[in-house]
């Protein structure tokens, strides 16, 4: 398995995406836990996942109790980065609402710290911003639980480049991640990357593939991502991911997953080199 870094620690080049396998449509547990033993199996030593990954209202942190009972389980689960986030929330009538203020995403975090069954979180990201509280205030909560010692590493997620700036000398230079919105469908983040490869910051695209319900139909939603694929004789997704890894050495996709062929197809993205003539034709697209 090809490794990148975010912050000091080297992590497998695509990290497996736990919200499938929590929110509505997920499989059974078996089937969840088989999918990211396969991933462990593959070598891969990130995870992603989140408190909001539930479907009922009952069940916060849903997809963190299950990440823990999988790596509980699997000889190399302690080898693996742990990352969640703060700050989004699910009522459980299938909304996501927000809730950013220090005193919430300092409960949040504790709430993770025991469900995931460490003393510290790996890498513990903002969620999005919540426009009720002052950014600045709910990246000093994070930077605080930092200098407690409760997360090792700190990120955010849904960040603007004024505010990936606006985090990084909050938490004192310390960002180690910024994990925004990222596809062939939702290209706006761009800027965001070329300020992270220009800092040196893990860029952590989510849904890299568009999503849950538009992964399958990437390639006949963008022709170019498919005869590359046919090319290769591989999947437009397995491409995607490739193209991906090749725009800056600091990306770090995290595919969902729900089942194991499909991150294991996801993983093999990393021995997928594209010549620069398709990379052109998908920054094309």
């Amino acid at each position: 398995m090809h490794t990148r870094r975010i912050g000091d620690v080297e992590v497998s080049a695509i990290g497996l995406g736990g919200m499938p396998m929590s929110i509505e449509g997920r499989p059974d547990e078996a089937r969840s836990l088989a999918t990211i033993h396969a991933a462990l199996d593959a070598g891969v030593t990130l995870i992603d996942t989140a408190d909001a990954y539930h479907r009922d209202a009952h069940e916060v942190g849903h997809n963190e109790t299950l990440i823990a009972k999988a790596l509980a389980s699997h000889d190399r689960g302690k080898d693996v980065l742990v990352a969640t986030k703060g700050g989004h929330l699910r009522p459980g009538d299938g909304s996501w609402t927000l809730d950013g203020s220090p005193a919430y995403l300092k409960e949040a975090c504790e709430a993770s710290l025991r469900r995931l069954g460490v003393e510290a979180i790996g890498l513990y990201q903002f969620h999005r911003p919540d426009p009720r509280v002052p950014y600045a205030e709910s990246v000093g909560a994070i930077r605080d639980l930092l200098d407690e010692g409760k997360i090792r590493m700190a990120g955010i997620s849904n960040a603007s480049p004024t505010r990936i700036k606006e985090a990084n000398e909050i938490l004192g230079g310390r960002l180690v991640s910024v994990q925004n919105q990222f596809s062939p469908a939702f290209r706006s983040s761009e800027p965001e990357l070329d300020l992270c490869d220009e800092l040196g910051i893990a860029f952590l695209p989510w849904s890299p593939l568009g999503g849950i319900s538009r992964a399958r139909e990437l390639g006949s939603a963008y022709a170019p991502f498919a005869r590359i694929a046919e090319a290769h004789g591989v999947s437009p997704q397995r491409v995607c991911l490739a193209w991906m890894l090749a725009k800056s050495p600091v990306v770090v996709p995290i595919p969902g997953a729900s089942r194991p062929e499909t991150i294991l197809d996801s993983l093999a993205a990393t021995e997928l080199v594209l010549p620069a003539d398709e990379i052109a034709q998908l920054d094309a697209v």
